[in-house]
């Protein structure tokens, strides 16, 4: 009954604190004006209502001072029965709330000793009263009895309110750790976007800056090759927009109209076109395969692919002999590519990589490979990276471009 009346503490604790305390006051008097046949009791019932009262006046505050409550009600319990009252359920009633509000609120150990002080208190009372000769075991037994129901009831509800608010707090923990695990799923999902962007806009326009410069430089001397250059860029440019077109396209929702991919996520085998796509833009790029081909799974596919572009995409830009190698070798469970090209780099790379290696980096990292990148000691500059051929968290799953 007090674990229900707890819970309404706050708005309706006053009400609730008035109804329990007259509750308890009427329990002991009537328990001091009772008279039990065979049984010798003090005639005067005043000393009896005087100290139910003074015992009931702590439980006002019991809850929140249950040492203070189970003091005082103790020694009013124990001064009862000097008196030669019998110590029947009624007036132990404001002791046995007290002993309750002090295992439900305390530790066990302040449980035991405030509960073992004053069933002892009690009983030793009663065995040195030379007026109470009657019936010793119904005095002495009844009291510990009814005294230990309390502290039982008390530890019970405490441990049920200790796990309920365990639970509560696991519920509370699990779900704050699904709002972060989907904020970081939106903060990788938007930095994977953010990589796939700048692969396709920075190879793209890097393509279609050296076509367009080509083109303009040919166009007075010789106008059919500049003629041929813009054909390409129409093409470069073209692509440019299918590739943002089908990553942009992530973002719509399911049944978006246009919201299906519009490609194939690129792998290695659209290799020979970007090749010749870096050919269009004065990027002379050869290829050498080590090994038997494996298969890789999407992710680890489309990442390969990424790496290289970006790769070609930065020797087109810095390379000054125009020339590029790129190297696959398939060696037991991994996939090794080296991307070089010769001459000196016509501009230094940015201080900690750019953002361009930095986002090779990050996809490497993202299927459990590596990666490194440096000029070379004899001139030039050198992307390296070593991928497994099924990335666990990838297989069986479509890349998205």
């Amino acid at each position: 009954m007090t674990v229900s009346l707890d819970r309404h503490r706050g708005r309706y604790a006053h009400v609730v604190d008035v109804v329990t305390v007259a509750a308890v006051l009427g329990c002991a008097a009537l328990g001091a004006s009772l008279t039990i046949p065979g049984i010798e009791q003090p005639q005067d019932d005043t000393p009896g209502f005087v100290l139910a009262a003074v015992s009931c006046l702590p439980l006002w505050r019991g809850r929140d001072h249950p040492r203070t409550a189970a003091t005082v009600a103790t020694a009013c319990t124990v001064a009862t029965a000097a008196l030669g009252y019998v110590l029947t359920p009624l007036l132990l009633a404001p002791l046995m709330i007290a002993l309750f509000w002090v295992a439900l609120g305390t530790d066990r150990l302040t449980t035991r000793v405030f509960g073992l002080a004053a069933i002892a208190m009690a009983v030793i009372t009663v065995v040195l009263d030379n007026n109470s000769t009657e019936m010793v075991l119904l005095r002495t037994v009844g009291p510990i009895l009814w005294l230990l129901l309390p502290l039982v009831g008390g530890n019970g509800a405490r441990l049920r309110q200790a796990y309920l608010e365990s639970v509560q707090a696991r519920a509370a923990y699990a779900e704050r750790t699904r709002e972060e695990e989907a904020r970081l799923r939106v903060t990788e999902e938007r930095m994977r976007i953010a990589r796939e962007l700048h692969d396709v806009v920075a190879h793209h326009m890097a393509v279609a800056n050296a076509q367009a410069g080509t083109a303009r430089h040919l166009a007075s001397t010789h106008p059919a090759q500049a003629q041929r250059l813009l054909d390409e860029l129409t093409a470069t440019t073209s692509s440019a927009l299918l590739e943002l077109r089908a990553t942009v396209g992530v973002l719509r929702q399911a049944g978006d109209p246009g919201g299906e991919s519009l490609e194939p996520s690129p792998g290695l085998e659209r290799l020979p076109d970007l090749v010749a796509t870096c050919a269009t833009a004065g990027l002379d790029v050869t290829v050498t395969t080590e090994g038997e081909r494996l298969p890789l799974s999407p992710g680890v596919d489309l990442t390969a692919y990424r790496i290289i572009q970006e790769a070609l995409t930065n020797a087109t830009k810095h390379a000054t002999d125009h020339t590029a190698h790129v190297r696959l070798a398939y060696t037991g469970s991994r996939l090794k590519i080296t991307v070089t090209n010769g001459g000196r780099v016509a501009e230094p790379p940015v201080p900690g990589g750019g953002f361009g290696l930095m986002g090779m980096r990050e996809r490497a990292h993202s299927v459990g490979g590596d990666l490194r990148a440096g000029p070379l000691p004899d001139g030039g500059f050198e992307v390296s990276t070593a991928l497994p051929l099924q990335h666990a968290a990838a297989e069986g799953q479509e890349a998205t471009p």
